[in-house]
């Protein structure tokens, strides 16, 4: 009899299960019905705050990728201006090798301050 016990228990133990639930079905669907459904604040606000923090985290990403961009158009900037600088020093130099040039010395000497080159050198030797 005890085996006979169980399975009725059982039985009636899913029998309460189905009526509990159509009753949730129930108040679920008169919920629904008139038009007011119940609404889960505490889901709510946890959706807001995912929401905002994941919108916090976006606007971070826009603002360093910003941030990058700009600091890269200030180094190509840079660079460009090192490598005009770097071409300026460049013409400079190959400038001051011709002015210091011995032939456009001479030139100078004989055409503007009318200096010539002597024949004959004579030397002193104080002793």
């Amino acid at each position: 009899m005890a085996t006979r016990q169980a399975p009725q228990l059982k039985v009636k133990s899913r029998a309460n299960n189905l009526k509990y639930s159509q009753a949730q079905a129930e108040r679920a669907q008169f919920h629904i019905i008139k038009g007011r459904p119940k609404l889960d604040h505490l889901l709510r606000s946890r959706c807001r705050i995912a929401f905002l923090v994941i919108a916090l985290l976006a606007m971070v990403v826009v603002v360093r990728s910003g941030i990058s961009a700009s600091c890269g158009y200030v180094l190509v900037a840079t660079q460009t201006q090192a490598e005009n600088l770097e071409h300026e020093n460049e013409r400079l130099r190959i400038e001051i090798a011709k002015l210091k040039s011995p032939s456009r010395i001479q030139q100078i000497a004989e055409d503007e301050l009318g200096m010539t080159v002597p024949r004959r050198m004579y030397f002193s030797h104080e002793n």
